[in-house]
């Protein structure tokens, strides 16, 4: 009898989950992880006062200081691994190491906050890897169209930009779902791209 184990190693893909303070990373990650997520919250203490803008989410007391993790298997040959990064400016050097070896990044907007989205939106559209924007609502929040969304943040037409609940679980499939069908078609297209490029 062989010593080998005929158990599947599934196929691991890391999805960054982005965005701007107190948008729901955490929660978004939390809601979807079938293993206890890992955090890195700490309470949000006076040095923060003056740093980090905590309007229209006063009544937040952690923030994330590094980064937040959770698993989800898919099925039995992949796992999706799921790195939330900090929301704060001054932790965005972490982003940079967080993001190395993605397939693709979820960016959570507040739609109270919009402006606390766009360092996320510049810095992966700079990065030129696909992501999606998922427009996470809170009780209470003003209602805006998709499309007015879109327009405020700039974003081309190509990237999916749609409405999530990060504290339920099928929402948050549903916008992973819509990453990976974008990852596909990046990555579809890129071969037609490189030969335009040739001739």
């Amino acid at each position: 009898m062989s010593g080998r184990s005929d158990r599947i190693v599934p196929l691991a893909v890391k999805i960054v989950v982005s965005g701007g303070l107190g948008v729901g990373k955490t929660t978004f990650i939390g809601a979807i992880s079938e293993i206890e997520p890992l955090d890195t919250e700490a309470a949000m203490t006076q040095v923060s006062v003056g740093v980090d803008s905590l309007d229209g989410v006063e009544s937040k007391t952690t923030t994330t200081v590094a980064l937040d993790f959770g698993r989800i298997t898919l099925d039995p040959t992949i796992a999706l691994y799921l790195f939330g990064t900090p929301g704060q400016d001054r932790f965005s050097f972490l982003w940079d190491d967080l993001v190395e070896g993605a397939l693709g990044t979820v960016v959570l907007a507040d739609t109270r906050r919009i402006e606390e989205c766009f360092p996320a939106v510049d810095y992966f559209e700079s990065q030129g890897e696909p992501f999606v924007l998922a427009v996470n609502r809170f009780d209470g929040a003003e209602r805006f169209e998709l499309d007015e969304v879109r327009e405020a943040l700039g974003l081309g037409a190509d990237v999916p930009v749609l409405e999530c609940d990060a504290r339920e679980r099928g929402s948050v499939r549903d916008v992973l779902g819509a990453l990976m069908d974008r990852v596909i078609g990046v990555r579809a297209a890129a071969p037609k791209r490189r030969v335009a490029m040739v001739r």
